[in-house]
């Protein structure tokens, strides 16, 4: 009998990582530099191991391997598979990521046989003034496009945010972005690790070499429409369940309690993972089945669950994830 599934992160030490991780996630002892943590991970070489319960040590794609349906849910396996269609992610950045942008389906499938990437960012925390990029600050097309890359004014027509806990941002693919230094964000995406890299400060490393360029495949995936905002706006309701996306590729709602919840998936078909992003809380199946989670902790919901009641201690927040 499936039950509510908790991971072992895996840490990512990365040149621009911060030190705000381990913090978050009460992992002692702190490690400085872990600029990524994959809580929920089906890429392969990367794959998710079960921490609790009966089936601890078992890998996300054995999971999928032996429950498949019971696991992700019909529809989902019709849509995408026996791949775990989410990628989670908690990243902090000490110094300001590169410029990038992700090629949708058709043109992931073209060119590197995999999904795209659309993805979504919730701010956790940041330092004073920091900042991160999203779509164009005016209307550009692929040929200013690649003379601003190489005359080094790409950044002068992306859109900067400043940005402060609780901001979201819906990135969809083709939407040019970068994370700037001192923002500490959850990340849901696509399971995909195509990237294209567009500008990179003009960074040098130890050798003097600077990091590839991807200027001629990210032209053809850049969606070159401007938007005046880029930012998600909503407004926050304690014990309520507040949309803040909603795709094909997943439903995110955000979840502030202080009492308790019960959330029925009976008709959902499809797996439900909740991100802890503050406080704790107890979750209890129909199956009987109860798990603790505490800030920083990710949990899936198997798809043959159908009822969970959610018991709070007061501020607990979470981001509640399925494919809607």
């Amino acid at each position: 009998m499936l039950y509510p599934f908790t991971f072992e992160p895996i840490l990512k030490k990365i040149i621009w990582g911060g030190s705000d991780i381990c913090p978050f996630k009460g992992i002692t002892p702190v490690q400085d530099g872990i600029g990524e943590s994959w809580e929920l991970s089906h890429v392969e070489g990367n794959y998710s191991i079960v921490a609790n319960g009966e089936l601890k040590g078992r890998s996300l794609d054995e999971l999928i391997r032996i429950y498949g349906k019971q696991l992700l849910g019909e529809k989902v396996i019709e849509q995408f598979s026996s791949t775990f269609p989410l990628l989670i992610k908690f990243i902090d950045a000490r110094d300001n990521l590169s410029i990038q942008v992700h090629p949708d389906d058709e043109l992931a499938k073209k060119r590197h046989n995999s999904f795209g990437k659309t993805e979504m960012w919730y701010v956790i925390n940041a330092a004073p003034g920091a900042a991160l990029y999203s779509g164009f600050s005016k209307q550009i097309d692929a040929d200013e496009y690649v003379k601003r890359v190489e005359d080094n004014t790409i950044m002068d027509v992306l859109q900067r945010y400043e940005v402060s806990a609780g901001d979201v941002f819906f990135l969809p693919a083709g939407r040019v972005h970068a994370i700037g230094a001192g923002c500490f964000i959850a990340e849901i995406q696509q399971t995909s690790n195509i990237t294209y890299r567009i500008y990179d400060y003009n960074r040098k490393d130890a050798n003097g070499k600077g990091r590839e360029l991807h200027t001629e495949l990210a032209k053809d995936a850049i969606d070159y429409t401007f938007y005046p905002d880029y930012r998600t706006h909503y407004k926050a309701h304690t014990n309520a369940t507040v949309e803040l996306a909603n795709c094909k590729y997943f439903t995110t709602n955000l979840l502030e309690l202080d009492t308790i919840m019960v959330r029925d998936f009976s008709e959902l078909d499809s797996f439900v993972v909740y991100i802890c992003m503050g406080g704790k809380a107890t979750i209890r199946d129909n199956k009987g089945n109860d798990i603790s989670i505490h800030q920083g902790q990710t949990v899936l919901i198997p798809a043959d669950t159908e009822v969970i009641t959610i018991s709070p201690a007061p501020g607990a927040k979470f981001m509640e994830t399925y494919i809607g």
